[in-house]
């Protein structure tokens, strides 16, 4: 008889909560890079406010998104036993921690809110979410996070 794979603790009907949030601030923080560079490229003030906006939708987003994670990290040990899952999570702590900067970065005024400082945030979180993003697509299709047994990723 296989063992059942680690298990998503944090769910609604059988399905991950962590995995249905987590686009939300990625594509929030890729929306903040996108309206950083037309800021920088036009100088329209708006694009500094849609930048501004997008960072607190993504911060209060990943707020939960980061509970939902960690319930199901310390939820199964055997996740805790994934080396990949401890590089994805510290990886996510990072692109959190340069995002709360990065949004009192853009509450300051006019061009200082965006360049050089808040595009530079902007394109380090995009490029860390990539690869965590990476490290969390090899917990579900190699490791077989929250995916029954049998079910094919």
């Amino acid at each position: 008889m296989r063992q059942a794979n680690p298990q998503s603790t944090a769910q609604v009907a059988g399905h991950p909560i962590h995995a249905m949030l987590v686009p939300i601030p990625v594509v929030c923080f890729v929306g903040t890079l996108v309206t950083d560079i037309a800021y920088w490229i036009t100088a329209n003030m708006q694009w500094a406010n849609f930048s501004a906006w997008l960072l607190s939708v993504g911060l209060i987003v990943s707020a939960l998104a980061v509970l939902a994670g960690l319930i199901d990290f310390f939820g199964d040990r055997r996740i805790r036993e994934i080396r990949t899952a401890w590089i994805h999570a510290a990886g996510n702590a990072v692109a959190l921690a340069l995002s709360i900067v990065n949004v009192f970065v853009h509450s300051r005024d006019a061009y200082t809110s965006v360049v050089p400082t808040g595009l530079v945030l902007s394109a380090m979180v995009v490029l860390i979410l990539g690869v965590t993003g990476w490290l969390g697509a090899s917990l579900v299709h190699r490791h077989g996070v929250g995916v029954e047994v049998g079910e094919r990723t």
